[in-house]
């Protein structure tokens, strides 16, 4: 029996016309989206390739006159630039592992263990969420003056390895996932910690990873801290350290702005890579209490 040949439906010239404005009208606003979200960076670049004149010049000019790159080289002189970068990515890495452990581990026993008074308990845990942090950074001073850990890249990290937060979000997954799995592993002859790292962990990845991202992010970024507890430039993060270009009555922007650039180019890496799992985490994150 020959093929029956299918009918295609005619698209009307207006609905063509409707749905290519459509299109081109999104991709606009994407585009002038995209071009909002980048003109920072392209600022930062274009005045760290400027002399120190330009950029004071008013009105300010967006092209340097001439192609200035040795503010590159001066940031790497203006200030122990290698060490500070070590300091921040030894205490991003600190915090980060801590996290990603400490918070698991909560957020599974909140979301699958059951004990007396789990839900007063978890209650009060959030309550630190409406405690702001500036509050705690005076008996986390005393903590770390006791154990001796003042001017030291320990004393950057270790009060930031534990978040209410991110207890909270990775319960949120924890409570998603099937109780079958557990039920099934007990059955195996699994115990608690097995089905922690060997099931359930592996399931909320997306979730870790959204976690890792702005753990790292917060904490390549932290000002206040690392300025309470270090005095010594060759412990501070470059957060701190760049603070230092400024003075009193000049400052060098270009030198400014080549640091700057320098500094935030691991955590634009960090989230390109980990994007997907971060948005797909976000979305999910709240979808069941």
């Amino acid at each position: 029996m020959p093929d029956t040949p299918v009918a295609h439906t005619p698209v009307a010239p207006a609905a063509r016309k409707r749905f290519n404005a459509g299109s081109v009208a999104t991709h606009a606003v994407l585009s002038l989206g995209a071009l909002v979200m980048v003109f920072p960076f392209l600022w930062q670049l274009l005045t760290a390739l400027k002399t120190l004149a330009e950029t004071s010049r008013v009105p300010p000019t967006f092209l340097p006159d001439t192609w200035n790159w040795s503010s590159f080289d001066e940031v790497f002189t203006a200030l122990p630039f290698r060490e500070m970068l070590t300091n921040s990515l030894i205490n991003t890495v600190g915090r980060t592992l801590g996290q990603l452990v400490f918070c698991s581990l909560a957020a599974y026993a909140f979301a699958r263990m059951q004990f007396r008074g789990r839900n007063a308990l978890f209650a009060l845990f959030l309550s630190v969420l409406m405690v702001p942090s500036s509050l705690l950074v005076l008996p986390q001073y005393d903590i770390i003056q006791s154990l001796g850990l003042l001017n030291s890249t320990p004393a950057l990290f270790l009060p930031g390895m534990f978040s209410a937060f991110g207890t909270f979000m990775l319960r949120q997954f924890f409570l998603t996932l099937p109780k079958e799995l557990e039920e099934a592993a007990r059955i195996d002859g699994a115990g608690p910690f097995r089905i922690f790292w060997s099931i359930m962990l592996p399931l909320i990845r997306p979730a870790l990873a959204a976690l890792a991202v702005i753990t790292a992010m917060w904490s390549w970024n932290d000002l206040l801290w690392p300025l309470i507890v270090n005095t010594d430039p060759q412990q501070m993060p470059i957060s701190a350290g760049l603070t230092s270009l400024k003075g009193q009555y000049e400052t060098n922007y270009p030198v400014m702005m080549a640091g700057s650039l320098i500094a935030s180019l691991p955590m634009l890496l960090v989230y390109v890579f980990l994007q997907r799992h971060f948005v797909q985490s976000v979305a999910l994150s709240g979808s069941k209490s």
